[in-house]
């Protein structure tokens, strides 16, 4: 039985690097659909207006290792363009998945 991967990326962006970023962020949502990410959602912290999460789902285990790969590649034609918008590059940039659980 395959079920949904749900994802989870975290990082700061440099405030100067604001724009830039924004700008950015409605090419990586079209462009993660590709990976077969759904249900994407993007959040901005409250108590630290630089800091911004993203979540959404993958059809699989494989779909979000290639996803983390690309992401965290400065070669990637579109993701690679974030190393200079995220405070520390790409290295700085979180990702982990995890599979939903229910509660019996």
């Amino acid at each position: 039985m395959s079920q949904n991967v749900h994802i989870f990326i975290e990082y700061k962006i440099n405030p100067e690097k604001e724009q830039t970023y924004q700008q950015l962020m409605g090419d990586i949502a079209t462009a993660i659909s590709h990976y077969g990410a759904e249900d994407f959602q993007w959040y901005q912290a409250v108590d630290q207006t630089s800091l911004y999460v993203e979540m959404f789902k993958v059809p699989s285990l494989s779909s979000y290792h290639t996803l983390k790969r690309e992401r965290g590649s400065k070669n990637h034609e579109l993701f690679g363009k974030l190393d200079e918008c995220v405070d520390g590059g790409l290295e700085k940039v979180h990702c982990w998945a995890f599979y939903e659980k229910q509660v019996n």
